[in-house]
């Protein structure tokens, strides 16, 4: 699983909108939808918020391991 489908599921498991976790990040909805689509990369400081927000670690998020 990439990051992107990831960081759909994590949103959509807590009913979220995209503008909700885009006002999280200080960001556009756009801009996160660009985020879950992989048209734009996810910024650092952004992973770390959405890590943090969610209770997961960076591993966990980048789909590089099924631990949260």
């Amino acid at each position: 699983m990439d990051y992107t489908q990831r960081m759909r599921d994590l949103r959509a498991d807590r009913d979220l909108t995209q503008s909700d976790v885009a006002e999280i990040l200080g960001t556009s909805q756009t801009m996160y939808a660009r985020y879950e689509r992989g048209a734009n990369e996810l910024p650092i400081r952004h992973l770390l918020t959405l890590c943090r927000y969610y209770g997961v670690s960076s591993d966990y998020f980048l789909g590089l391991t099924d631990n949260k």
